[in-house]
């Protein structure tokens, strides 16, 4: 101990202790507090009872001794926190050549355990920003479960734990699996471990164990959770070819017994399935639907995603079905049946398979499909609208063959549809003529009567309404959109997008915004701003006030008719479009309107127009 310290518990300013506790606080060694952090000490001053901490925002900052022994805790040199201050580069190194390492340091510096989100508040901002740290994090997890000396927990927020004994991934897989009791689980910790099996990982026994309670879980999981139950299965069956023992006898639970008598609409079973089991669960179904699974398959194929039709191709193939599919598929394109996942994958997949469809009746189905899915809140055709314009081979390829009677009905089709956005339709309609340069007067004309519809249907507005809808599009265009985005890119980088409820969140928010942005940008295309100045008061119109008496109960009324985006019910301020605006408008003093009521309407007479005159500001 040093002299001073010695004088200070002669002192009696500290105790001994505390003295013991402040030799490891001396200066130029590092310490930790709850509150503010990593810090190092610079300088003693214990004559006057203090020392001089650097944290990290929070320089010089002087603290009493006694306070600095209860609340500081001393960090060696070696700690990740002083190595990340005085060499950080080394960190970022090891982060990429050695990241089983730095976990395991990360972890024996804190007592051997430590959550995910506490590892990231360590090398966040300092190595990673947060989406490098999700993605570099969720490859290290991966070598941490083969190193075997760390426990990985299923739930985020539980610590991961080091463990001086080597523990074989698929022994802590297997416990995971017995301790586990939804299917959710039980099918994720029994997948894993598939993943770390081989014919001599588990003794013959263990796997006869590992049978027992999956059948037994598959049957729990049969009404309430059947996706997972079969996932169950299919994780047996796998299983069960390591022996021959093993094989399923009759007595224990089949995919096919579940399929045959499932309550559960098919479509809706494949929604809950990864798509990487959907070829096992599909050969199936001629044994189960000896009859009629082709039938069974075509009704799967309404609701499929073009990753389960490339699935269903497949069945048919496998037995030798392809003209029956390729009938099928002809049936629901011309009775305007397929959906758009389905259109999508015929059009992604044109130059391998059924190369026929690939023509304007497939272009009119489509464009069919698109306007249905518009009212089912626009979630399901996104996937083919995209195809639609960023395959830049698409629109030629359907109509490469389109005699120019047909390629004239397909415009017609394009510039009435409420589907796409002006700027869509006419990169559509530019594409079409590129092919049939001879209905350039078609599209010319369409175009010029919509210029002239959009001049009558002018937004008349105050200039102040007209700057906060401006203020609204740009906050949408340079902030929300921005981050939504961001927000996006970091989802996907979670993983599993079928099951990433951050990523769906993110892209239905994605629907929400751009669907505000072309609502406002079409908006403001039409807005006209004014100051109501001058208005008409020999009729009432925009920029007058109105005043009004009851015919029955004599009752008096004002009412100001403004722009569009100027109602104001408090101040009776009304909006030419609102439905009193209109049943006043182009009406002189000393006419009767009608009015609507609580109950049933009323009758008005008009005593006085007068201009507007108050601060729209206000």
């Amino acid at each position: 101990m040093t002299d001073e310290l010695t004088q200070c518990i002669a002192a009696g300013k500290i105790t001994h202790p505390d003295a013991e506790k402040l030799q490891a606080l001396s200066p130029g060694s590092y310490c930790k507090h709850r509150s503010w952090g990593f810090g190092r000490i610079t300088e003693w001053h214990l004559l006057t009872d203090q020392i001089v901490i650097d944290f990290v925002g929070k320089k010089n900052h002087p603290m009493q001794l006694h306070y600095a022994v209860e609340t500081l805790v001393p960090i060696a040199e070696n700690h990740i926190l002083a190595r990340l201050q005085n060499d950080p580069e080394t960190i970022r190194e090891e982060a990429k050549k050695n990241p089983v390492g730095l976990i395991r340091m990360i972890l024996e510096n804190h007592g051997g355990a430590a959550t995910v989100d506490e590892i990231s508040e360590i090398l966040v901002p300092a190595i990673f920003d947060t989406a490098s740290f999700k993605k570099w994090f969720d490859t290290t997890k991966k070598k941490l479960k083969a190193d075997g000396h760390f426990e990985i927990p299923t739930k985020k927020n539980f610590p991961i734990k080091l463990q001086e004994v080597k523990v074989e991934q698929h022994h802590r897989t297997l416990e995971q699996f017995h301790a586990s009791r939804h299917p959710k689980q039980q099918v994720a910790a029994i997948d894993a471990l598939i993943k770390t099996l081989d014919a001599s990982t588990l003794s013959l026994e263990e796997l006869q164990i590992v049978i027992r309670h999956l059948d037994d879980a598959a049957r729990r999981a049969e009404r309430l959770h059947i996706a997972k139950g079969l996932e169950l299965l299919l994780a047996r069956n796998e299983i069960a070819r390591f022996h021959k023992e093993l094989e399923p006898a009759s007595s224990q639970p089949s995919i096919t017994e579940f399929l045959a008598n499932t309550l559960k609409k098919l479509h809706d079973i494949f929604a809950e399935l990864p798509a990487s089991k959907y070829r096992r669960i599909l050969k199936n179904f001629p044994t189960v639907f000896p009859q009629k699974w082709q039938d069974q398959a075509q009704q799967l194929l309404r609701h499929a995603e073009p990753r389960l039709v490339s699935e269903i191709f497949y069945l048919f193939k496998e037995h030798k079905s392809e003209a029956d599919f390729a009938s099928i598929l002809a049936r629901m394109i011309q009775d305007r049946s397929a959906s758009s996942d389905l259109l999508s994958w015929i059009c992604e997949e044109r130059k391998k398979a059924f190369p026929e469809f690939i023509n304007s009746e497939l272009l009119s189905a489509i464009i069919s499909s698109l306007e249905r899915d518009m009212h089912l809140e626009g979630k399901k055709g996104n996937r083919l609208q995209e195809l639609l314009f960023t395959d830049r081979e698409l629109i030629a390829d359907l109509l490469a063959s389109a005699h120019d009677d047909i390629a004239r009905n397909i415009i017609r089709k394009i510039m009435m549809s409420p589907v796409f956005s002006d700027l869509d339709r006419r990169s559509l309609l530019a594409r079409i003529l590129k092919i049939h340069p001879e209905l350039q007067s078609l599209v010319t004309g369409h175009q010029e009567k919509e210029h002239s519809a959009a001049r009558d249907e002018n937004l008349i507005v105050s200039w102040k309404s007209l700057e906060r809808r401006k203020n609204e599009y740009e906050n949408l265009i340079n902030k929300l959109i921005p981050q939504n985005t961001k927000d996006i890119s970091i989802a996907r980088s979670y993983g599993d997008l079928r099951e990433n409820f951050e990523f769906k969140s993110a892209k239905e928010q994605q629907t929400v915004l751009l669907r505000q942005k072309g609502e406002l940008e079409l908006l403001l295309n039409r807005a006209r701003g004014t100051n109501f100045e001058n208005p008409d008061t020999s009729v009432v119109s925009i920029g007058t006030v109105v005043s009004l008496q009851d015919k029955v109960t004599e009752e008096k009324e004002v009412y100001s008719i403004l722009g569009a985006w100027d109602g104001a019910p408090e101040k009776r301020w009304v909006s030419y479009q609102a439905v009193i605006g209109q049943a006043l408008l182009g009406h002189a003093q000393g006419d009767v309107v009608t009015l609507p009521a609580e109950k049933g309407d009323r009758s008005m007479i008009i005593e006085k127009i007068e201009p507007f005159t108050e601060n729209i500001e206000s």
